[in-house]
């Protein structure tokens, strides 16, 4: 016989394991642990936790749905004075590499040659293994064409680092174009957010 727990019960538990958690965790995933000695319905957790969200706007910490489940997470607007604690932390990435990110994040999957020619300048090896070692994109696979390039797609650890949940939440540009990546629409997305999404540990 499952084992009874309150809303205000669930919420605590939801709560304390978003905080010990290491990385986002799913419904599926709360279910299949935490919650599996209670018979909670998918509609009922979902319901608390949009709940917990409203409880902690307002507050300096933020309860988030990311590509790959719920987590906490600082406000964005405390990211400058944060960022002061770990200064180690907080890379500063060329213009290049975040033109590079917008490009394969709006135009996936794209190949080298063809960011390329979009950037009219070539794209240096350090770029794309900056990109590959942050784990933000990955080939997916190859172009047919002469010399099957690789094609390049961005990664769920690059929705979950700039906290988005999936590619639709990317701010819309009206047109692409090299001149447009670098808008202040986009430079604000992939230039500040280094410190913006700071997980809570």
């Amino acid at each position: 016989m499952a084992a009874k727990i309150n809303d205000s019960q669930l919420a605590q538990l939801l709560e304390a394991t978003l905080f010990a958690s290491e990385r986002p965790l799913t419904a599926d995933e709360l279910i299949a642990t935490v919650l599996s000695d209670f018979a909670i319905s998918n509609k009922r957790l979902l319901m608390v936790i949009k709940q917990l969200m409203l409880d902690y706007q307002g507050r300096g910490i933020e309860l988030v749905a990311t590509a790959s489940g719920y987590r906490f997470q600082t406000k964005s607007e405390w990211s400058e004075y944060l960022a002061r604690l770990w200064p180690e932390r907080s890379p500063r990435y060329s213009r290049a590499v975040l033109e590079t990110l917008a490009l394969i994040a709006y135009r996936q999957p794209i190949t080298r040659g063809e960011i390329e020619a979009v950037r009219g300048v070539t794209v240096s090896s350090q770029i794309m293994r900056t990109l590959l070692d942050r784990g933000w994109v990955k080939v997916v696979g190859h172009k047919e064409v002469p010399g099957r390039p690789g094609l390049y797609a961005t990664t769920k650890e690059f929705l979950d680092y700039f906290g988005l949940t999936d590619l639709a939440s990317l701010p819309a540009l009206t047109e692409f174009s090299a001149q447009s990546v670098l808008s202040m629409e986009t430079e604000a997305l992939f230039a500040t957010a280094v410190a913006d999404a700071t997980p809570l540990q």
